[in-house]
């Protein structure tokens, strides 16, 4: 008998004495409780131990609803959910009545929007009978283990046709690896792992072949996977263990400007050619598994499918290369400040990231960055001008090296003729054990820490004092004269406005 969100509902109701629990709010402080400081890295942290996970599949129930999931598992440093989100766009293309769902690094995502009420009576129903159920033996799962629980709850009770899967950390130990081979698990229809590079490091080892190895343990026995190029010492690795695993493991090529028959990626880079392939390669395959669609070998298409190539051309995603205009600015010409929203967490992606910006606010015509605005306005308003001032919002965790970001960012841009005039260093939400509005921090809070922001500004300084002749690095105490740091977002926006209004 199947299950309804309403059923879902009326257990949370029952446990809660009558009460409602249907705030977005309190799911939200609920799930900030299971952000833990403890790390990875730290061998005596026994909450990571990774069986645990399977004994959480069993308090929910799911077993049974893991053998029927038809999964399709992506790992990597770089790309994984840029190529997962066209993939979900081509699935929807070509069987638009049913639900694709994604579990993201940090959050769950759909094509179809799961109702907010749906989603709520769901959280509770997995966070309250955790809760009833968990020990001291097993306790309650951390904040991305319990993501994950969460969604594999909600793919069983949706029956969805596809649950595509992205790795939080690593691959072997990661919570979505509870898709195996053996026992009562079921394996994936399709594995996929996107560019590698150096990240945690201190937690999935110091070299590339360590990293990959790590990456490689979503492979499982005679299930296909593909990667892309990757530098010589991961590639081995990878080549290594799909071997031992029996799998066919095929490396792709960018797409070509004629397999998209002309057409633009909606996602904005170079490096989108490649992850697009990536995710061709993967939907390619998930349909002939399941027996959706026909799909001839992409060696032998010279053009790609229609429903590919609009699913290719109309995938976005938030704050990545996106363009938003400040519409909230008190001026007699609104849009004065515009935001250039991009991630970035390694010198390579940096490099990337930094080089798309130069493009998009030099107004170089190959940049289709325009296309990305939002509310219709003109990119050439904002491009070009000569009386713009580029500056430049910046954070990164503490595990990232600004030594590294920072020189690459700034030597790139500058390759284009951009120079940032100020740059503003804020903590941002994830430093905090909270989520929602409740994280929201006062515009001037002297018990926040910003040891991490000031670290970061005096790498700055010195990058800019370093670049000029004549000048000496900053000391400790030095006017800071080409930076600012602020407590939060809200108080570096309202500098920001305030500079542009003067």
């Amino acid at each position: 008998m199947a299950t309804t969100p309403g059923d879902y509902g009326r257990v949370v109701k029952q446990k809660g004495g009558g009460g409602r629990r249907d705030s977005y709010e309190e799911a939200l402080a609920a799930l900030s409780s299971l952000i833990t400081k403890r790390s990875r890295a730290d061998k005596s942290n026994n909450e990571d131990r990774f069986e645990l996970v399977f004994d959480y599949l069993k308090l929910l129930d799911l077993e049974d609803d893991m053998l029927k999931m038809k999964v399709i598992h992506v790992a990597g440093t770089k790309g994984k959910v840029q190529h997962q989100l066209p993939f979900l766009e081509m699935l929807c293309n070509i069987t638009p009545s049913n639900w694709f769902f994604c579990l993201f690094d940090t959050c769950l995502g759909s094509l179809r929007t799961l109702a907010r009420r749906n989603f709520l009576c769901y959280f509770w129903w997995c966070f309250n009978r955790l809760k009833e159920r968990t020990n001291e033996e097993i306790p309650m799962p951390t904040h991305f283990r319990f993501l994950a629980l969460l969604a594999f709850k909600i793919f069983a009770a949706e029956e969805v046709d596809a649950a595509i899967l992205e790795v939080g950390l690593g691959g072997k130990f990661d919570a979505t690896n509870a898709v195996q081979t053996c026992g009562v698990w079921q394996k994936p229809v399709v594995c996929g792992i996107s560019s590698l590079g150096y990240d945690h490091m201190q937690i999935l080892g110091d070299t590339l072949g360590k990293i990959a190895g790590e990456k490689a343990g979503i492979f499982k026995l005679g299930v296909p996977a593909f990667t892309v190029a990757q530098p010589d010492e991961a590639m081995l690795v990878l080549e290594e263990k799909a071997s031992e695993l029996d799998v066919n493991l095929e490396v792709v090529q960018p797409l070509t400007a004629r397999q998209l028959s002309g057409q633009k990626l909606g996602l904005v880079g170079e490096h989108q050619y490649l992850n697009a392939r990536l995710a061709v390669s993967l939907a390619s395959t998930w349909l002939q598994q399941i027996g959706k669609l026909e799909v001839p070998s992409l060696t032998q298409m010279s053009i790609l499918p229609e429903q590919f190539i609009k699913g290719l051309a109309t995938a976005s995603l938030q704050g990545r290369a996106q363009v938003v205009p400040d519409q909230f600015i008190e001026t007699s010409t609104s849009g004065d400040v515009v935001f250039y929203l991009d991630g970035a967490h390694s010198p390579e992606s940096m490099e990337v990231c930094a080089k798309l910006f130069s493009m998009a606010v030099k107004g170089d015509n190959q940049s289709n960055l325009s296309e990305h605005l939002v509310n219709g306005s003109s990119h050439d308003k904002f491009s070009g001008e000569e009386n713009c001032q580029q500056i430049l919002l910046f954070n990164c965790m503490p595990v990232r090296d600004p030594n590294l970001l920072l020189p690459h960012l700034r030597k790139t841009c500058a390759n284009y003729g951009v120079c940032f005039k100020k740059a503003l260093f804020v903590p941002n939400m994830s430093v905090y054990p909270k989520v929602g509005k409740a994280a929201d921090l006062p515009e001037n809070d002297p018990q926040v820490d910003l040891s991490w922001q000031l670290t970061l500004q005096k790498v700055w300084e010195r990058l800019v004092n370093s670049e000029r002749e004549g000048e000496q690095d900053i000391g400790n105490n030095a006017e800071s004269r080409n930076s600012e740091v602020f407590t939060s977002l809200p108080m570096a926006i309202k500098w920001l406005r305030k500079v542009i209004v003067v």
